[in-house]
């Protein structure tokens, strides 16, 4: 298949500009980790809607499981409400752009603990939210090792303990960090299949090495991909961001 031009460095980089726009939803990511393999680019584009195509770092595609805290999750015009606004999550992820080269994330699924939030996500962002039994222990000074553990009905374990393992920076445009962690928009589908973006803003995420004493990675048996058998491509930790979170738009195909 012939793949349209793959996002330039300046379309990249006009991403990080934050929208005019008032955003709907306003949050914080926290204490992530981003772990990655190496993947074969045409099996992920087979398992693409129409009008997405794989983005690719040095010619690999790349598969990503991403485990944080959701803190403060709430619409821009209210205050957080306690036991509403903070809950886990654990998405499968990959990345993609779209015919006018537009840079994104396609999500397989995002498991979460927190049903309301899972129901107001698939209905308003027409995203793969899945309800999971979910637990962790997040970092501290004293106790640097995270833990995290998902499980969704009928599913398989992810189990994953994670810490920092170097020093943090700021990832430079053009670096494979810079492509994995750096994405201000992500794609879905609703359900007649009309492609739909969603944009996020935030500033640039502070990123450090990580070691992964622990990684049972069950979520990829559970969107019908092969368990990989080595170890991460690729492990960084972030202590994480504030989110605005934009309302979806339409994707329509530029006229050729």
């Amino acid at each position: 298949m012939l793949l349209p031009p793959a996002p330039t460095p300046t379309q990249r980089a006009a991403m990080r500009v934050r929208p005019a726009r008032t955003a709907a939803m306003r949050m914080a990511w926290r204490d992530l980790l981003f772990l990655h393999w190496r993947w074969d680019p045409a099996e992920i584009q087979a398992r693409l809607p129409a009008g997405l195509f794989v983005d690719t770092h040095d010619g690999a595609a790349w598969l990503g499981i991403v485990p944080f805290w959701m803190d403060a999750v709430r619409p821009s015009f209210l205050p957080p409400l306690p036991g509403l606004s903070w809950f886990l999550e654990l998405n499968l992820r990959t990345y993609v752009y779209t015919s006018d080269g537009t840079p994104g994330v396609w999500f397989f699924s995002l498991d979460c603990n927190q049903p309301l939030a899972v129901r107001i996500a698939r209905g308003g962002f027409s995203l793969p939210y899945v309800d999971a039994k979910q637990q962790g222990r997040r970092p501290t000074p004293a106790h640097p090792l995270a833990s995290f553990t998902s499980l969704r009905a009928g599913g398989t374990a992810t189990a994953l303990e994670y810490e920092m393992a170097g020093a943090a920076f700021t990832a430079p445009p053009g670096s494979l960090e810079y492509f994995l962690v750096e994405r201000y928009a992500f794609f879905s589908t609703t359900r007649r299949g009309s492609l739909r973006e969603g944009r996020v803003w935030h500033p640039p995420y502070v990123v450090a090495p990580a070691r992964v004493p622990q990684a049972e990675v069950g979520m990829f048996a559970d969107n019908g991909l092969a368990t990989p058998t080595r170890p991460a491509d690729h492990a960084l930790v972030s202590a994480g961001v504030a989110i605005h979170a934009y309302a979806l738009s339409p994707v329509v195909a530029p006229r050729r």
